[in-house]
């Protein structure tokens, strides 16, 4: 049994313990062009918004948000992973565990908050022009950018420090990273605290997924005749269909993950929300935002003639 003396304890990660060498090589390779290509897709649309000031409005913030967020969440998982890939030393220390586990679920609900926004943002571009600029005002957007975080941090603290609480009687985490549900799944004793807080935060996000489906489908109703307003609020449904997938595919996997399913499907219920929605998202958002799309050709254009010169 485990004391609340946590100095020397680790967890151990046995989500690909039984792989092979050779396996463990391709995984290895998949996985470090998955992040490199998360890194420069999600790196390029923030600088390309930060440096063109045509995009310097409230939308572009908010996806330059969306992308940082990305980059936040899979550096809470890609580098442990791969290092573990490397080394074949799949443990990870109990404060680690933890952070990893703060990182991972945080940015998955900051999404939602930051989604959330986004749909306000295109519903009153949309259904109120007139007042939109006097709506989406500079304070304004640090006020959704702040509510965007702080909440989903605070909320995910509090199941940190509820988790840290317990007293756990085994050490093997069968997945590739940590998570809430499956520390919870350690504890010698109750959970019921952890687990009434943990629903409370389902609902309130789910309140979320809500309130974004209500005012795409508002939004919908309006658009259907107009091809340029169609294009305003695309890009934020698709990414929030991306987003939503991905976390019931990471629900299922928390329900249904276990040695009765090939190690193939483990991998891809286990790690696909970390990586289609920081991956998927900015490339939807690239093509489908005429504006955005144009400041990136733009700046491969001056590279190109850079180098002819």
């Amino acid at each position: 049994m485990m004391t609340k003396n946590t100095t020397n304890f680790v967890f151990t990660l046995s989500g690909f313990e039984d792989e092979t060498k050779e396996t463990k090589h391709v995984i290895f390779s998949v996985a470090f062009i998955c992040y490199f290509l998360i890194v420069f897709i999600n790196v390029t649309l923030i600088l390309t918004i930060l440096q063109d000031k045509s995009l310097h409005e409230p939308m572009y913030f908010f996806l330059c948000n969306l992308c940082i967020n990305a980059l936040y969440g899979t550096m809470g998982f890609y580098p442990k992973f791969l290092s573990d890939l490397h080394s074949g030393y799949n443990v990870i220390s109990y404060e680690g565990c933890l952070l990893q586990a703060f990182v991972i679920y945080s940015t998955v609900v900051c999404d939602y908050s930051i989604l959330a926004v986004m749909a306000y943002d295109r519903y009153v571009a949309i259904c109120r022009p007139l007042e939109y600029h006097s709506i989406m005002t500079n304070q304004a957007v640090v006020k959704f950018l702040v509510l965007s975080w702080f909440p989903p941090l605070l909320c995910q603290g509090i199941l940190i420090f509820l988790i840290y609480r317990l007293i756990l009687c085994r050490s093997n985490i069968e997945n590739l990273f940590c998570s809430n549900w499956a520390i919870v799944r350690l504890s010698c004793y109750s959970t019921t605290v952890n687990n009434v807080v943990g629903y409370i935060e389902v609902f309130v996000y789910a309140g979320h997924v809500i309130y974004i489906i209500t005012s795409y489908v508002r939004l919908i109703r309006i658009c259907l005749k107009s091809t340029e307003n169609r294009s305003k609020f695309m890009p934020h449904l698709l990414a929030l269909i991306n987003v939503t997938l991905s976390i019931l595919f990471d629900a299922m996997y928390s329900r249904y993950g276990s040695r009765n399913i090939s190690s193939g499907q483990r991998y891809f219920l286990a790690i696909e929300f970390l990586a289609f929605p920081p991956l998927f998202n900015p490339i939807i958002y690239g093509i489908q935002l005429t504006k955005l799309r144009h400041a990136l050709l733009g700046i491969h254009r001056k590279r190109n003639r850079v180098n002819l010169e």
